[in-house]
């Protein structure tokens, strides 16, 4: 399942004070972004990520040949021993299937293959010449239609991250066995993983703040950005415009230091097969695109990796999604196939006045609203 779901409609504006500086660049087919408090560590920080970025790509794209996952995946039925980062990221996605009860799965790589997301599409979905994205990169939002129904109702299967077993081997690599049918697609919490793993080692590399965008994954590390009616030397929060395409509902948010977040979407990355438009977030049960009853979900957490595990998990119980998050404190922003938005947990009301809080005061990720930031929409999953 390719996860949270950020691509095409991304982009920077101002940022909160000129103590902030920013780059971009494309990467899997979306826009990779770094913001650090330091200006004179910028292109050190971009450096760091695009090494970060490079590495997780080597272990796991299911997009080049060369990489170790497409290297072992037809030797994992009888077991192959694996690298540090692609064991971390595999127990990462594992962490992201058990979080979300299944929702989040990593072994549904055959049935991305079947509705012919991988390798053999041009350029990978989401590339700029997909017909499918430009249309879903015009003007306005289109409206998200119902899937067409399966001629049978599917049943659902074993759920596939269960059957994998991974035996460590020391500190360094580890024992992984796959079961013959299935097939791995980590791209559901790698790009998130990646995006936590960057602005950890920005951080601790050149001691500055940072934001990392791969994406609608954003993850932070250290001092927010200076503010200039703050009193000298204290630190306020990121700054997040929140939408997903140019017609839909905005928000701006202040994300709170330390925190990240991740939105998925249903408006991208589709494209037609055998004549029915299909999109990557995958319901596990059935190995089939989700409902499409939200066209966007945003949830905030303490890493990318959960808030990348619960906005794709939002995408795949649709409706219900609703009662859980509010259940668990979940802070989250849904928009529905009308625009009409739903939030839950610590979500920001859409109308507050700037708010920071002091050192050590609150907790909550998402606090208010905001007028210059750096914006996050939807995207496109790692291939």
């Amino acid at each position: 399942m390719a996860g949270s779901d950020s691509a095409a409609f991304q982009g920077i504006v101002p940022g909160p004070t000129e103590s902030t500086a920013h780059t971009s660049w494309t990467v899997w087919q979306l826009e990779a972004t770094v913001t650090v408090t330091d200006p004179g560590m910028l292109a050190a920080a971009e450096g760091i990520v695009r090494g970060v970025v490079a590495a997780v790509d080597l272990a796991c794209s299911r997009f080049r040949n060369d990489s170790e996952l497409m290297r072992l995946q037809p030797r994992m039925a009888r077991g192959v021993t694996v690298s540090p980062m692609f064991r971390l990221l595999l127990n990462r996605a594992l962490d992201a299937a058990e979080m979300t009860n299944g929702d989040v799965d990593p072994t549904l790589g055959a049935d991305l293959a079947a509705l012919g997301h991988g390798p053999g599409m041009v350029g990978g979905p989401g590339a700029p010449g997909d017909p499918a994205l430009q249309e879903y990169r015009g003007i306005r939002s289109m409206p998200v239609l119902p899937l067409p129904a399966p001629p049978e109702t599917p049943t659902p299967r074993v759920p596939g991250w269960s059957r994998l077993r991974l035996d460590t081997q020391g500190l360094d690599s580890g024992l992984l066995t796959v079961p013959a049918d299935l097939r791995l697609d980590l791209g559901a919490s790698a790009k998130a993983v990646a995006a936590d793993l960057a602005a950890a080692a920005v951080h601790r590399e050149l001691g500055c703040g940072v934001l990392v965008g791969l994406g609608g994954d954003l993850a932070s590390a250290g001092p927010g950005p200076l503010v200039e009616d703050r009193i000298e030397g204290q630190r306020g929060h990121w700054q997040i415009l929140v939408q997903d395409l140019p017609a839909d509902p905005a928000q701006h948010i202040s994300l709170a230091p330390g925190f990240a977040l991740a939105t998925s979407s249903t408006q991208k990355r589709r494209w037609t097969h055998q004549g029915s438009q299909v999109h990557h977030i995958l319901d596990p049960r059935f190995g089939l695109p989700a409902d499409a009853a939200w066209r966007s979900a945003t949830v905030a957490a303490p890493t990318c990796l959960e808030a990348n595990a619960f906005s794709t998990a939002a995408i795949v119980r649709g409706f219900a999604a609703v009662e859980w998050f509010r259940a668990e404190g979940i802070p989250a922003r849904l928009v529905d196939s009308r625009g009409r938005v739903t939030t839950t947990g610590a979500w920001p009301a859409g109308s507050a006045l700037p708010q920071f809080n002091s050192p050590g005061e609150g907790s909550d990720p998402a606090e208010s609203v905001s007028a210059k930031s750096i914006k996050a929409g939807g995207g496109s999953g790692h291939g």
